[in-house]
């Protein structure tokens, strides 16, 4: 019988979030205590008003355009232009059933190789591998932020010799959660060798400075902005993306157009009508709200896992962390997670799933495991939280943290 599986995707593996989150959820039906520090998902509600739009228009039901929702497109681009110095029209918008799948849409179109900064999210990566694109990794460090330098992207860019190049930056970071202050070094180099820019600003909303910047203040035209609802509005399974497309690169906003329109055709029409709200309500206080606890919790985690045997950078914004342990006793990153798990019930992310090489001990830690509707409500408006905020509110933090910690001092 012949091979019905391609061979390129037979080498893939499911993401590797959808699988720990799922193996956490089986280990937690057979009676064990997990702490889900694996998942990257916001613990907060939709915001309410955005839910009532939402019942309200549940009688949409034609198709909408493929491009999206003319007012959510005008919507998106008056958020845009409120906080970039590029202005954007709602032409330049596309919406998509996330910004995943727009990435995806992306490599297909995309004809060139792709450069990631090593930790970048786990499904760049093999996004870029399906779609025939080659990833050059570029190795970061905590001395650089986790972002590269001008340096070392103009380094990889003489290194590769090709002129259709495509450098994803995602700021605040996921896996690291750090934020970008070399956007301006980065841009020079990209506008000297007149390469393609991914801004990946999910989190961006999320930023604990509320200093927003994007790289496409310094680079507009050859920057694409990706966005969406997922993480600042606390509707992952809502699943409603952009891509902000600059007029420059329209050669490629017309073809993903046209993929789009033979695979997703378009988003759900209630969630689109909803989504306008979204970009067009006053949430200040929900997302500084959100803001605060985030920040409260993420630097408790900091604080009490930070050691001689554990490397780790303060919280910059999203819910990530990215410890460091220090110990030879595993053969990768990946063996001494499913160690954390069996002694302590702590999942986390190995390193090499991010691109660092499977030797060096990082993980990702996300800290986003409790009751985020309770801790909002409990908490709203406030801006003094403190560590008796995270005890109360965040139980499985201070305890999953703490058995951490302990299994990081006795290795």
């Amino acid at each position: 019988m012949e091979k019905l599986i391609k061979e390129k995707i037979k080498k893939l593996k499911p993401s590797a979030t959808i699988a720990l989150n799922e193996k956490s959820k089986k280990l937690i039906s057979e009676g064990k205590k997990i702490y889900k520090f694996g998942f990257g998902q916001s613990p907060f509600p939709v915001p309410k008003e955005i839910q009532k739009e939402l019942s309200i228009n549940t009688h949409r039901k034609d198709y909408l355009p493929m491009q999206g929702l003319l007012e959510l497109r005008q919507a998106i681009s008056s958020y845009l232009n409120k906080r970039n110095k590029f202005k954007f029209d709602f032409e330049d918008i596309i919406v998509g059933p996330g910004s995943k799948e727009l990435m995806f849409i992306l490599n297909q179109v995309f004809n060139g190789d792709i450069i990631l900064p090593a930790p970048s999210w786990v499904s760049y990566a093999p996004q870029a591998d399906i779609g025939n694109n080659k990833v050059h990794w570029i190795e970061t460090s905590s001395e650089t932020n986790w972002f590269p330098t001008a340096a070392q992207l103009e380094k990889k860019i003489k290194k590769i010799r090709v002129k259709k190049i495509l450098l994803i930056l995602n700021s605040p970071n996921n896996p690291s959660g750090a934020t970008c202050n070399n956007f301006k070094e980065i841009a020079d180099v990209v506008k000297k060798y007149k390469i393609l820019v991914l801004s990946d600003e999910i989190y961006s909303e999320l930023t604990f400075s509320k200093k927003i910047d994007s790289i496409s203040n310094y680079c507009p035209d050859n920057t694409i902005i990706s966005s969406g609802l997922s993480k600042w509005c606390g509707a992952g399974g809502w699943r409603l993306g952009f891509f902000a497309i600059p007029k420059k690169l329209l050669e490629i906003k017309n073809a993903m157009k046209i993929i789009g329109s033979e695979s997703f055709t378009s988003v759900s029409a209630p969630i689109q009508y909803a989504a306008v709200k979204a970009y067009t309500e006053n949430l200040g206080e929900y997302i500084e709200s959100s803001i605060n606890i985030l920040k409260c919790v993420g630097e408790y985690v900091y604080s009490n896992l930070k050691s001689n045997n554990v490397i780790i950078t303060p919280p910059a914004g999203g819910f990530y962390l990215m410890p460091e342990f220090k110990n030879k006793n595993f053969k990768n990153s990946s063996e001494m997670c499913e160690n954390i798990l069996k002694e302590t019930g702590v999942a986390l992310l190995p390193g090499s799933d991010f691109g660092f090489g499977a030797k060096k001990m990082t993980a990702r830690l996300s800290y986003t495991d409790f009751d985020g509707n309770k801790f909002l409500e409990r908490t709203y408006g406030s801006k003094n939280l403190d560590n008796e905020a995270v005890k109360k509110y965040a139980p499985n933090i201070v305890d999953g943290v703490k058995r951490l910690k302990a299994w990081a001092d006795s290795i």
